[in-house]
């Protein structure tokens, strides 16, 4: 059996939230005491109340921290890489934080290593997200599942000045989510939010096929007029008749009249439409004709999108399809730096233990470019520094 945890944002998606939601599903406090004591955190306050809300009764979580705004992203990742989280719970929040980061860089137009998250630089966050990984765990839960992400809109105020709603950070960590556009006003998901629930999420979608265990639901402090403030989470087992595999589907397509050249700008079409992996095979097709097969691998979600994408920019009438699984590592992504330069490292774990570590190669190849170095030699300074920071955050946890 599968333990799987559907979360539904219906009225948005706060990390508070999120951690009430939990709680009121069966997760021990205790497992959310410990993750503040693990992070070395002084004064840090929970207040966990049962309110009434829409007649419902639900869970309310208050964090209430002393900590001033505006640490850096690094000093951020310093306290949870040197924390006492254990290894899966403090692997799963750097990648949480990590995307946090990269998507504040990306709005303010900095690298990573100098972004100031101002409002989101406090101890709250950190609760907030290494308390949601470890909530999750305290859960056991092996698959999460998210109903797509509803957005309101409106104008907030923050350290910068003015900005539009959803913020310039969520609507960059929500890239390639499924959302849905409502009425409501104002800020509906929050950065942290965001950065949880993508990094925790194996799929998106409709409540999966499962026996249902329990139900929590998590209030936030606000009122709409359209719709409760609460996010609720479904607990339940799946029953694994085939592996434990990822759904995906294949799509395939034989040519024998595509111009080669356009054969690399078919694939890249697919990779931007969604494909988690394209390529092709040299074929014989009737008349002796040489040809090739175009393959396209994605999410079931992605399915008709990636079809469509085929059919737009290759020479085929055709596509068709198979529906398969496939085992997948959880992955997280690290950043080290070779020569002032930010290089992403790629980490595949397997229940929680790190078995690959791979640098990104346009990473390297961009490193190579500015110092007149070999690539080569770039990977495996990265690859290094990065084995060596997983043995440092091993060695903190133990």
């Amino acid at each position: 059996m599968t333990r799987v945890a559907y979360i539904d944002p219906i009225g948005g998606l706060a990390g508070d939230m999120l951690l009430a939601a939990l709680l009121d599903a069966g997760a021990p406090r205790e497992a959310l005491d410990d993750a503040i004591d693990a992070l070395g955190l002084d004064g840090v306050a929970l207040d966990v109340s049962r309110p009434v809300r829409s007649g419902m009764r639900a869970t309310h979580v208050d964090v209430r921290t002393p900590q001033a705004r505006g640490r850096t992203g690094e000093q951020m990742r310093e306290i949870v890489a040197g924390s006492r989280l254990t290894p899966a719970v403090r692997t799963r929040s750097l990648d949480a934080l990590g995307r946090l980061i990269s998507a504040e860089a990306g709005v303010h137009g900095v690298e990573p290593v100098d972004v100031v998250l101002h409002e989101l630089g406090d101890d709250d966050t950190l609760v907030d997200i290494c308390g949601a990984f470890a909530l999750l765990d305290a859960l056991a839960i092996d698959r999460v599942v998210c109903a797509p992400i509803p957005l309101g809109r409106g104008i907030g105020a923050v350290d910068h000045g003015t900005m539009p709603l959803p913020a310039p950070a969520t609507m960059g960590l929500l890239a390639g989510i499924p959302v849905v556009g409502v009425e409501t006003r104002g800020e509906l998901v929050t950065p942290t939010g965001a950065a949880i629930v993508v990094t925790a999420a194996d799929g998106w979608g409709e409540i999966p096929a499962m026996v249902l265990r329990r139900v929590g639901t998590g209030v936030g402090t606000r009122t709409h007029a359209d719709r409760p403030n609460v996010v609720r989470v479904t607990i339940g087992d799946a029953s694994e008749q085939r592996g434990t595999g990822q759904a995906v589907v294949l799509l395939q397509a034989n040519l024998d009249d595509l111009v080669p050249e356009l054969v690399p700008d078919v694939l890249e079409a697919c990779s931007a439409a969604g494909a988690i992996d394209a390529w092709t095979v040299p074929i014989q097709m009737k008349k002796a004709r040489p040809g090739v097969m175009l393959s396209v691998l994605g999410r079931p979600s992605d399915e008709r999108t990636l079809a469509e994408t085929l059919l737009r920019h290759s020479s085929s009438l055709g596509v068709r399809v198979q529906r398969l699984e496939r085992y997948e590592l959880d992955r997280a992504f690290r950043e080290v730096d070779i020569d002032g330069h930010a290089v992403r490292v790629k980490i595949g774990l397997l229940d929680g233990s790190v078995v690959n570590v791979a640098p990104e190669h346009d990473d390297c190849a961009a490193v190579a470019a500015s110092t007149g170095r070999p690539v080569k030699q770039i990977w495996a300074e990265a690859l290094a520094a990065a084995t060596a920071n997983q043995e440092r955050d091993d060695a903190h946890a133990r």
